[in-house]
């Protein structure tokens, strides 16, 4: 497929693009479905005060919640997927926006819903889903009792409910202002001038050029530097608002109700920083690996993110791609990767970019349909082998769970969803890397593998360590002025990086545009994910039929579990630091066999 054009999207062939017909076969339909929403609405609002009265009012309620959330779900993917392949058709956006409305005026109908399931004494309610009657629904009715001790009456849940558009204004805000409003000017460049912007910074810091990598650091954050008010108090105002929240419902902190819901213990949080600064001289070792290698006498924040080995020449071909895949992930057995490859051939995946069509990559499966897989495939990049792998990952966690679960417990955790698809990546890293012969190649594999995980694992616990200072700092009662928020995130920015590297005056200004802060306690999942997928995967490579059908079992388990317990049938405990442990000895024997291949000659 040529580089040099962009089609759009009428031109993009029909074998490149997925196929929404396992959702629906036409917009008519898809139209005809739209139309059932307000009646399954109105026949679970009709059941509004009888749910307590027996438990056959119960059951039928709850067939009747579970087909229209499942027809919600499938309404809203076939018009999202829609959405993502050409942003400029009008009519795409149009049904997106309709289905959402109709959802959002449903969900407001039906507010009663959960809390008077809550209402019933816990003693009946226990009784009545232990009946075969109930196998599909008990689970997710003991996570509503799990709960329980936090949900407020009817009223105050309407007061969060009406609330719920204003509490994103501070992210909102924030996504604006960087995204859009942040002029940042362009940076000079071989080819001439070049825009510099949110997108292109990270390419720009990818130069071979030190100058230019030295130039758009420092315009970049020059130009946060001229906001840094206004950004320090939209990230203050979201941390005032998750405090608001918990202390709302009776949560004794904020990063408890983070971790409430999916019956995370405070201690895999606390291990995990932990464990990392147990640890860190791993970490800063590669540092310092990174500056002999790039012959540098001192080490900038400009410098770590530039390819320690230049991208390979290498040609892969879509569907060579996929072979790889089927040799790489042989150790998970013929079913599942018959099943993976032919998804991969045949519909799951949007294959190449066109005009209009969504950067990057995602896996968007649910319980009806293909889990579909939206690429933008380039075969002289071998990193899109990996996003292949990635999102082929999340798209079988998908396909596993929903064959598996009942509807209202297939759905897994963000806690567990990096798990699988990590998982595949560690799996074709093992395979390609065994599989070459020529050093360069070993090289490139190794730098950016160890890359991967250090950027997953090691600087993800320190933005989840700069989260847990900011919000318990706010909960002592010290307001987050901006001074504060630069010199907390100062502290980290020369623990986590070491000796080896020189900051410039800006450099703590990274503190105010990272997005997944307006997403309280969630990054954490990112550095948990991949310490349970390298150990696993490892299980899986080096060991006996009994390790893969354990995973098996973590992959078919969908939401019946949480997270840790799910892991744990596995064979991984996150409650313990050794799933961390593991992931930073994988981290060091990477960084030993880069230094043999790239220093010891």
């Amino acid at each position: 497929m040529s580089t040099k054009s962009i089609p759009l999207r009428k031109d993009v062939k029909q074998e490149d693009k997925w196929d929404l017909t396992s959702l629906y076969n036409s917009l008519d339909e898809w139209e005809t479905d739209l139309k059932t929403v307000p009646e399954k609405t109105k026949t679970l609002a009709s059941f509004k005060g009888r749910l307590a009265e027996n438990e056959e009012n119960l059951l039928e309620a709850l067939k009747a919640f579970s087909k229209l959330e499942e027809t919600i779900e499938k309404l809203a993917s076939y018009a999202f997927l829609l959405t993502t392949t050409d942003a400029s058709d009008s009519s795409y956006q149009d049904i997106y926006g309709r289905i959402m409305i109709a959802a959002s005026k449903s969900e407001e109908e039906l507010s009663f819903f959960v809390p008077e399931i809550q209402s019933i004494p816990e003693e009946k309610l226990t009784k009545w889903i232990e009946t075969d009657d109930f196998a599909d629904f008990k689970i997710a009715i003991e996570k509503l009792l799990w709960l329980k001790p936090y949900i407020l009456s009817e009223k105050e849940e309407r007061l969060f409910a009406l609330q719920m558009e204003a509490n994103g204004t501070a992210q909102k805000a924030f996504s604006m202002l960087t995204n859009v409003d942040l002029d940042f000017g362009t940076i000079k460049t071989d080819a001439g001038e070049e825009a510099l912007s949110q997108s292109t910074y990270s390419i720009f810091l990818e130069s071979a050029n030190r100058d230019i990598r030295e130039a758009a650091y420092k315009k970049f954050y020059g130009t946060f530097d001229k906001h840094k008010n206004t950004l320090a108090s939209l990230y203050a105002g979201s941390v005032h608002l998750d405090i608001y929240n918990a202390r709302a419902r009776g949560y004794t902190s904020s990063i408890e109700a983070a971790l409430y819901r999916d019956k995370v213990p405070l201690a895999v949080y606390e291990n995990l920083i932990a464990t990392i600064h147990e640890h860190k001289a791993v970490f800063h070792k590669y540092y310092s690996l990174r500056k002999k290698i790039l012959k540098l006498d001192t080490l900038r924040h400009w410098d770590v993110y530039v390819p320690l080995v230049p991208e390979v020449s290498r040609i892969t071909p879509y569907a060579e791609a996929v072979d790889i895949l089927r040799e790489a992930l042989r150790p998970l057995g013929n079913e599942y990767t018959d099943i993976l490859c032919s998804g991969l051939l045949n519909g799951w995946v949007d294959k190449y970019e066109n005009k209009g069509k969504r950067s990057g990559a995602f896996s968007a499966g649910g319980y009806t349909g293909y889990p579909y897989i939206l690429m933008n495939y380039k075969e002289n990049v071998l990193r899109d082998v990996f996003t292949l792998a990635h999102e082929g990952g999340h798209s079988m966690h998908t396909y596993y769970s929903a064959r598996n679960n009942p509807f209202l417990s297939y759905n897994y955790t963000i806690f567990e969803a990096e798990v699988a698809s990590t998982f595949n990546e560690d799996l074709l890293f093992h395979y390609l890397l065994k599989h070459s012969a020529d050093n360069t190649m070993k090289a490139y594999l190794l730098c950016n593998r160890a890359s991967d995980i250090l950027a997953t694992l090691y600087r993800q616990t320190m933005f989840a360590e700069f989260e847990k200072i900011t919000h318990e700092k706010q909960e002592s009662g010290q307001p987050l002025t901006l001074d504060l928020l630069r010199s907390e995130y100062r502290n980290l920015l020369v623990s986590y990086f070491g000796p080896e590297m020189q900051f410039e005056s800006e450099s703590d200004l990274e503190s105010l545009r990272i997005p997944h802060f307006y997403s309280a306690f969630y990054v954490y999942k990112y550095a948990t994910g991949v310490s349970a997928s390298l150990a696993l995967a490892k299980k899986v490579r080096e060991g006996t039929e009994q390790e893969r059908q354990d995973y098996f079992k973590f992959l078919s388990s969908g939401g019946s579990a949480y997270p840790i317990q799910a892991l744990k049938k596995a064979g991984v405990n996150m409650e313990e630091k050794g799933p961390i442990r593991a992931a930073i000895q994988e981290f060091e024997n990477l960084v030993t066999e880069m230094e043999k291949l790239l220093l010891v000659q």
